[in-house]
């Protein structure tokens, strides 16, 4: 014959032991729960023990996420084929001149140059061979246009089709830079307006160029 020595609790303590329970079930609502999931924090333990941050607001509005490809701005995937003159336009001996003993007096400007409605223009500078230029372009109302930032070498008796050097194509608003002059020549931009308004493109230049007279 065994002894059972299972201890049955009375009256007094099961009620004590539920009031146990439903303290700690309140203690844990207060501090926790109500921070975590409604962000209420009667006693401020949300903030301090970092349950707060547990919330999430699922009543607002997600906000769809704009997924149209670049594409669809109707730009021309640009290609290293179309960088400068075709191959048939020979480079002039004169881009291998050596620099000079002296480059031009720095100075710095600020142009305004107006593009046309579906029309494109040149803005060129002057700089000797190796003269180091900064510039910083940038469009009225951020409008976009087409860039092509090339140069074109001195020659005496230049021929019909001109050899030229393109150092940068793009679609932008905006550019800025540092620019060392490869030959004597005019080096500058081509600008192409494709949209149905003019757009007032501001330039900025700082270094050893001189601007061709008006």
């Amino acid at each position: 014959m065994t002894t059972s020595n299972t201890h049955v609790m009375n009256k007094k303590q099961l009620i004590k032991s539920i009031f146990i329970a439903l303290f700690i079930g309140f203690v844990v609502l207060i501090t926790a729960v109500l921070p975590a999931e409604y962000n209420i924090d009667p006693l401020g333990t949300g903030k301090l023990f970092g349950f707060s941050r547990l919330y999430v607001d699922d009543t607002q509005e997600i906000k769809p996420i704009d997924t149209q490809p670049v594409s669809q701005l109707n730009f021309k995937k640009l290609k290293l084929e179309k960088l400068g003159s075709p191959a048939s336009v020979p480079k002039p001996i004169e881009a291998n001149s050596p620099p000079p003993s002296e480059q031009f007096t720095e100075q710095n400007n600020t142009i305004n140059v107006t593009v046309p409605a579906g029309k494109g223009i040149e803005y060129k500078f002057k700089a000797l061979k190796y003269g180091s230029i900064k510039y910083e372009w940038s469009t009225a109302n951020d409008a976009i246009v087409y860039i092509d930032f090339h140069g074109e070498v001195l020659q005496e008796n230049p021929p019909e089709n001109v050899f030229y050097e393109s150092y940068t194509l793009a679609y932008s608003n905006n550019m800025a830079g540092t620019f060392t002059a490869p030959f004597e020549g005019k080096h500058g931009w081509y600008f192409r307006n494709n949209n149905k308004e003019d757009i007032v493109v501001t330039i900025r230049l700082k270094g050893q160029y001189k601007l061709f007279d008006k």
